[in-house]
This record gives structure tokens, C-alpha cells and sequence, in this order.
């Protein structure tokens, strides 16, 4: 079947987290619009990078309008405020957005062709006033790091204080949800579209490297950026990412969701479900309402997904790694175990979701643009703010189904 959309309108969408039709997950959540969240977040000093959602039936403020409609990443920023992950959003129809409009069709209860056909356009017409994208200003404390080269040996990674982002691009594209190269795409020249540059903090440039004694643990070297403090940037208007500091007890598993662009307002949900031949997550309530669709990378012909019936036991918040290469089909020859730092980098990224199978798990990534592409080691991988997200939704004892 062909999914390639020559001609897609541009959507007119609305605030994040309801539908004015009725839920995706089948009930109305009055959940509001985020506006007055916000208000106080942003008094607070908190994100300011967070997004600016209208009020519903509101119009948009847009001080910087982009240089062109961008429907399809319009789309994606939608179809993830509603828990349905289009993976990275990059403006492209790929394996990962198939999934989640087929998700926003099963739960409107349209045919779930992973298509934009003209039914599925027009229950996604339903929506209103939020952008494909918003230019923000990058803050110092951002941008200030620590950044460093990671070394690609367990041995190497041992010896580092943690395992975090090597460019502040990367932190970037993780905070949008979405890939370096999309980033350059939203800024040519390191320029927002849609801005003619003439102030100095708008022009690119990279920001300086940190010394060696700074980060750097394992003497590696810092990768310069694109970008730098103070920057405006383009990046995908992606939302739904108020934390409320209240729900989260552990002060840097909060900070971690700031920095992914994760709200705390998720569903909780009773069931996942794991497809192999579908390649996605999907997560119910316990009304069997869908809450959550996210395309996955599970397991491989070196260790298959263990199918059947299994259960929740635990979820650690920014992981350390317990590397053990009689477990890896694929490790090196002379490597030893190794307990390897938390981070965003780590081999199973910001969050494990512990099963009750031994060493199986759900986790997240470093590389959010291999999902539903590579091969795992037998775990199920989502990009990083996936599964945080994933996190904040299940508990010891839910059940999770591995099916074929």
C-alpha cells in the first residue's frame, strides 16, 4: 500500500490532551488547555523552552510565523499530544507515523489504514489553532552542559561520571523530539525560517568546548554544536509537557522530564501490549480504552521477543547499567562486566521498566532514530521520551502481553 502524501492540507488543530468530539481514548478527559499552567510554570522560571498552547477555540499567538505550512509535522505534534508517538517528528511519513494515525483511526473508529485519507483528515479537522512549529530562545543553563565525546567501549563508559548528550544539538533535537538534521532544516543557515537575521543572537555559531577537567571524566573530547546560548531556534511545536513538580518526589527524574518535554498529566493504564508483527507499544486503561500507541524495536534473530504473559516488578528512573557480555550475542571479544553510568546515553537511555522474566525489560534509547528500525537485544526500545512518559503511566503488577 502506498502512504506517500503528494497534497496534505494544512491542519487546522487544536490545545493538547482533548478532543472536542470526545477523547482517543474513548471518554472526554477535561483536561484544559495548559495555558494556565503555564502562567505559573513560567513565573516560577521553570522550561523555558515548554510549549505556549492556546486556549481552546483560541488563536494562536505567533510573533514568528514560519516561512512555510508544514501539514504532515503539524500532524505529528498532534497525534503526540494524544499519546499516539509519531516516533521522531521530522515532518515525514515513516514507519512511526503510519502507526500512530493508524492508532488515532482505530480509536476514532475508522478503518486503520495508516493513512491521511480524507476521514481521517477530516476527524483530525476536529482540532484547532496549535502550529507545526514555534521559535524559542536557547537559555544558558541549557546549553551549558556537560557535553562529551562518549567512548564506544563498556570499559571506557565505566570510567565517566555519566553518560550524557555529546553536543548540545543532540540535547536539542531530544527536547523537540526530533533529529539534528531536522533542526538544520527549521534553521538554514542557523537562522529560524521565517526570520531574517539581523540580530546578533540569531546568528549560529558554536558554543565554546568545556575543559578536559570540567566533563570530561575519560579525557575524551567535546564536539562543538551548531548551537549556542541565546539562540533562537525552530523546532517541532511539540506539547503536553507541563510538570507539575508535585507529582514527581525524585527532584532529577523531574529535571529529566523538563528535559525531555515529558508532562506529568499521562492515563494509567492496566494492559501493554507489545506486537512483534505490528511493531508497536500500545497501553489501556483499565476500561480496555486505548491511552497510548508507540512504535518499538523488540527483540531480534539473536534473542527473540519472549512472546507470552508477563507482568510489571519495578521501574528505575535514570538507570545505571549492569553490563554483563555473555548476555550481548554481539560483544566484543576481551570485554568484562562493567557497571556503566545513568544518562540519556546509556545503553538502555533515561528509563528501565522491569519485567518479570530475567534481564527483560522496556527501555529507552541513545539513538531515537533507529526505532522500529534496528535490531534490540531481545527488550523492548522506545526513544527516550516515550518511554518516560511509558513510566509515568504503569506500576508494579501491570500486565504487559508479548504477542506475535
Amino acid at each position: 500500500m502506498r502512504f506517500v502524501v503528494l497534497s496534505l492540507p494544512l491542519l487546522a488543530l487544536s490545545a493538547c490532551n482533548f478532543w472536542t468530539g470526545g477523547d482517543p481514548r474513548g471518554e472526554a478527559t477535561g483536561v484544559p488547555s495548559q495555558t494556565d499552567a503555564r502562567s505559573a510554570r513560567d513565573d516560577a522560571g521553570l522550561d523555558p523552552l515548554g510549549s505556549r498552547d492556546p486556549a481552546q477555540g483560541a488563536k494562536a499567538e505567533q510573533p514568528h510565523p514560519d516561512s512555510e505550512p508544514r501539514p504532515i509535522m503539524q500532524a505529528q505534534v498532534i497525534l503526540e499530544r494524544l499519546g499516539l508517538s509519531p516516533g521522531v517528528v521530522d515532518g515525514k511519513i515513516g514507519l512511526s507515523t503510519r502507526n500512530a494515525v493508524a492508532g488515532f483511526q482505530h480509536a476514532s473508529r475508522l478503518a486503520p489504514t495508516g493513512s491521511f485519507d480524507q476521514s481521517t483528515l477530516a476527524a483530525l479537522g476536529k482540532f484547532t489553532n496549535i502550529p507545526a512549529t514555534r521559535v524559542v530562545r536557547i537559555p544558558a543553563d541549557f546549553a551549558a552542559g556537560p557535553f562529551q565525546q562518549l567512548p564506544k567501549s563498556p570499559k571506557d563508559q565505566a570510567k565517566m561520571a555519566s553518560l550524557d548528550y555529546e553536543t548540545l544539538d543532540e540535547k536539542l533535537a531530544e527536547r523537540f523530539h526530533t533529529t539534528i538534521d531536522t533542526l538544520k532544516l527549521l534553521n538554514p543557515n542557523g537562522v529560524p525560517a521565517g526570520i531574517v537575521a539581523s540580530a546578533p543572537s540569531a546568528a549560529p555559531g558554536p558554543i565554546p568546548a568545556p575543559s578536559a577537567a570540567g566533563s570530561n571524566v575519560a579525557g575524551q573530547q567535546t564536539p562543538s554544536s551548531l548551537f549556542r546560548a541565546g539562540q533562537q531556534l525552530r523546532v517541532p511545536n511539540v506539547g503536553a509537557d507541563v510538570v507539575d513538580p508535585g507529582v514527581v518526589k525524585d527532584t532529577t527524574w523531574a529535571q529529566t522530564l523538563v528535559g525531555l518535554g515529558v508532562g506529568t498529566a499521562q492515563p494509567k493504564v492496566a494492559k501493554v501490549v507489545v506486537s512483534k508483527s505490528k511493531g508497536t507499544l500500545s497501553a489501556f486503561d483499565d476500561g480496555g480504552k486505548l491511552a497510548a500507541v508507540y512504535t518499538a524495536t523488540m527483540g531480534s534473530t539473536h534473542d527473540p521477543l519472549p512472546l507470552g504473559q508477563w507482568k510489571i516488578q519495578g521501574v528505575s528512573h535514570n538507570p545505571t547499567f549492569h553490563y554483563n557480555p555473555s548476555l550481548f550475542w554481539d560483544a566484543k571479544s576481551g570485554d568484562k562486566k562493567a557497571l556503566l553510568p545513568a544518562g540519556p546515553n546509556g545503553p538502555v537511555g533515561v528509563v528501565w521498566i522491569d519485567l518479570n522474566i530475567p534481564h527483560y525489560g522496556i527501555h529507552g534509547t541513545p539513538h531515537p532514530e533507529t526505532i522500529g528500525r534496528a535490531e534490540s537485544h531481545g527488550c523492548v526500545r522506545l526513544t527516550n521520551w516515550d518511554a518516560a512518559r511509558l513510566a509515568l503511566m504503569v506500576h508494579v503488577g501491570t500486565a504487559v502481553s508479548f504477542e506475535a
